[in-house]
């Protein structure tokens, strides 16, 4: 196992990380104040991306994408960590589940997705079911060559800037030691799609300018083309190629605490408080000492999973310690960083209260901390069994 970058990966992040800083962060206070990105600038920014090579770089070259493995895409999300996630995802990384595609599918969905005509966005979370994926109520029911979806999705983030969802819905129901468990598909659907329907979400303190909205279904009519991966596969989908948005949080969260540790350093070495500075006084300097402890340890859990996950070594467990460590770690990080600021930390003349909000949704988004634990748990007792 081997972290030190090679000169094409050293490139990789100086480039993304010139591109965060120059083209991103002089956006932020206003998208802040603003509470949504102009459509304008989000264009622009597109534009930019796609000139500078990073666009979609976690797509294959064969279809227009930047080709890198698991390893250098959490490189460049680290980079992006530092910036607003509303800038930041402008930048798209097109869902890996675009990967199960059909011929027909590629042509109409993934290309133009990679190449920015199209944008996606994915829909599996409902009112009453949302760390309990099997117990969805969202369903879609075969009619001939069609299937008829009805249902809600809410927590959708960023279907404002999509033209199409990757949708899962349950298919039908099995019988379990625990019970009836609906089985899952995957479809594509157009918003433009009859039956479909977008309406404003929820105000969330974290992120703000990146929208989550509620997508309903009544009685829209999809082909059975539109169907991703196996009908009753969407498990399989969705475990196959879900693990990235995993390590994509960890690699955020540590782009993120990199910022404020580097924020509350530069504080604390020229404040001036009773004669000196205030990094001199223990009560700061042991605090600098865990943040930075904290946020190495985060940094290689994430960098094994993802050097494991490029070298066909996925493993589950390691996704999700990364994912809960680098997320748990990162609201350590921002709230110590405050403290070492003090009154001002709060105040929104700097980065640090947006850091800290937008740290918080880390811990639930793509699995929460708790359901990470059950992946470990469960990996550790089925390693005892064996």
């Amino acid at each position: 196992m081997q972290f030190a970058l090679t000169e094409e990966q050293e490139a990789i992040v100086a480039t993304t990380r010139s591109f965060v800083e120059r083209e991103l962060i002089p956006h932020e206070e206003h998208i802040e104040k603003l509470g949504q990105v102009p459509k304008e600038l989000e264009e622009e920014i597109k534009k930019k991306s796609i000139a500078a090579g990073i666009y979609a770089c976690n797509m294959p070259t064969e279809y227009g994408g930047g080709g890198l493995d698991s390893f250098d895409t959490t490189l460049v999300d680290r980079e992006f960590g530092a910036t607003s996630y509303a800038l930041h995802y402008i930048v798209a990384r097109p869902s890996n589940i675009l990967r199960a595609c059909t011929e027909s599918q590629i042509q109409e969905y993934l290309i133009p997705t990679i190449a920015g005509d199209r944008v996606d966005c994915l829909a599996m979370s409902e009112p009453d079911a949302g760390s309990d994926m099997r117990g969805m109520k969202c369903s879609a029911v075969r009619d001939g060559d069609d299937w008829v979806i009805n249902g809600t999705k809410h927590f959708i983030s960023h279907a404002d800037m999509a033209d199409y969802v990757i949708l899962f819905a349950a298919t039908a129901e099995e019988q379990t030691s625990k019970g009836p468990k609906k089985k899952i598909t995957g479809f594509l659907v157009d918003f433009d799609t009859p039956g479909c329907e977008r309406v404003a979400g929820y105000n969330c303190v974290s992120n703000s300018g990146y929208h989550n909205l509620i997508i309903n279904f009544d009685n829209c009519r999809v082909p059975n083309s539109k169907v991703l991966g196996e009908v009753h596969g969407g498990f399989d989908v969705a475990n196959t190629w879900l693990g990235a948005t995993r390590l994509q949080v960890a690699a955020v969260c540590v782009g993120r605490a990199r910022r404020a540790l580097r924020l509350a350093t530069e504080w604390a070495a020229t404040r001036e408080q009773f004669g000196q500075q205030i990094g001199k006084f223990q009560g700061v300097s042991f605090k600098l000492a865990d943040m930075k402890t904290q946020l190495d340890a985060a940094e290689l859990l994430t960098l094994r999973a993802a050097w494991n996950d490029a070298h066909g070594k996925f493993d589950d467990s390691e996704i999700a310690m990364a994912k809960v460590f680098a997320s748990e770690m990162c609201q350590f990080v921002t709230d110590e960083a405050i403290q070492i600021f003090g009154g001002m930390g709060l105040m929104d003349e700097l980065p640090l209260e947006r850091i800290w909000r937008d740290a918080r949704v880390e811990r639930i988004w793509e699995g929460t901390s708790e359901i990470q634990r059950i992946v470990i748990a469960r990996s550790l007792m089925g390693d005892a069994a064996r």
